[in-house]
């Protein structure tokens, strides 16, 4: 049921709205608010799908109510309720984040349209989050352990803001489908996540990937190019294994972050990036800075939020998931039938020191698909799984 909150310190507009609005449909609840504050404290504490608002009002006005009702409930459509001397006003809080204005004594027709489309918006709005919530399939996080809920729980809390995080793990952990589950719930999901493994780019090079370059900056740069931040601006840059990054690069990153800004290599000018940062390494970083391979400066900005993904050795309840899992995916990709693994075998699979983790993982299901039995049992996996 859509709730309506009408603020308006005319008791007399107050029923006559409230009362057009509730023959409209049943299905709307409409509550109100006889002044600006009283107004605010009921945003605070309810959730209203549309605020129809009055300009002038004692003790808070209109104005001041909408862009305090938007910092707390950004996604609420308002509507400004106007006097004829109040229109300029009116226009203008339209530019602060109104959805519209109707002006007094309000036209039947025009204030039943405002309030329809202001729902619909708001609707729109809603289902918009929960798509972005949703997670591409490619990058499932699989696992119901403690360490793994623990995990989704952080993601659920920081994905929609801008908090930089750090992800540490040993390789093969899935550090990456934690970067992209961080994006792909964010605000920023409609924009691209791009992806940068600093321990695959030589260090002379890593400045020119990052930031781009001008032509004729060194040799071979034959034409000016723009470097991963820019092409990540409004989405999010994943830097993993970070901890291999250059100390010169590791400077301008920190420059970036701190400035939101960056230059091309051979270049004095400017340019302003809007990047979410989010870094992943299997180094311990502690001992990078303290061996003097790493920026302890960087390492604070980027470590706002620290997210540990353990070992498969540490999660090996998982296992009869992640088997599941692979077995269906590889599989469907090979277009072969599903096949079972028998409790036997998942039993030795658990048993197993999963030095790989993850990956290695998905590596034996698919050896096991592939050369097993119909049924894997525990005599496939002692044969072909090769520990």
């Amino acid at each position: 049921m859509p709730k309506i909150l009408i603020i308006e310190d005319e008791a007399a507009i107050r029923r006559v709205l409230s009362k057009i609005i509730s023959e409209e449909s049943d299905s709307y609840h409409v509550e109100e608010a006889e002044d600006g504050l009283l107004g605010i404290e009921m945003i605070k504490n309810n959730d209203y799908d549309l605020v129809l608002c009055d300009i002038k009002m004692p003790k808070m006005d209109g104005v001041e109510v909408l862009e305090k009702a938007k910092k707390i409930k950004p996604e609420i459509p308002i509507v400004m309720i106007s006097g004829h001397g109040d229109l300029d006003t009116a226009v203008n809080t339209m530019r602060l984040g109104a959805f519209d204005y109707i002006s007094k004594p309000p036209d039947l027709n025009r204030l039943l349209n405002t309030v329809r489309n202001a729902l619909d918006r708001k609707n729109l709005i809603v289902e918009n989050k929960r798509l972005k919530k949703k997670v591409s399939k490619g990058y499932q996080m699989i696992g119901e352990s403690e360490a793994i809920s623990h995990i989704k729980n952080i993601i659920e809390k920081v994905a929609a803001t801008d908090a930089r995080v750090l992800i540490t793990g040993p390789n093969g952990t899935g550090k990456e489908l934690v970067a992209h589950w961080l994006h792909e719930k964010s605000d920023r999901a409609q924009a691209q996540m791009i992806e940068v493994n600093c321990a695959a780019i030589p260090s002379e090079l890593i400045e020119s990937e990052l930031f781009g370059h001008v032509k004729g900056s060194f040799t071979g740069a034959n034409k000016e190019r723009a470097g991963k931040f820019e092409a990540a601006n409004k989405g999010t840059i994943f830097l993993d294994e970070i901890g291999d990054m250059s100390l010169s690069a590791q400077a301008k990153v920190l420059r970036a972050l701190q400035e939101n800004k960056i230059q091309r290599v051979g270049s004095d000018k400017d340019i302003k990036v809007d990047v979410r940062i989010v870094a992943a390494t299997n180094k311990n970083l502690k001992r990078e800075i303290a061996e003097g391979r790493f920026r302890e400066d960087l390492y604070h900005r980027l470590a706002v939020i620290l997210i540990n993904v353990p070992s498969l050795n540490d999660r090996r309840e998982d296992i009869p998931l992640l088997v599941d899992f692979f077995t269906a995916k590889i599989s469907k990709e090979q277009g072969t039938p599903v096949k079972r693994f028998s409790p036997s075998a998942i039993k030795l699979l658990q048993e197993y020191d999963w030095t790989g983790n993850i990956r290695e993982l998905r590596n034996v299901v698919e050896r096991l698909i592939i050369l097993g039995e119909n049924e894997v049992s525990s005599n496939d996996i002692k044969l072909f799984a090769n520990k």
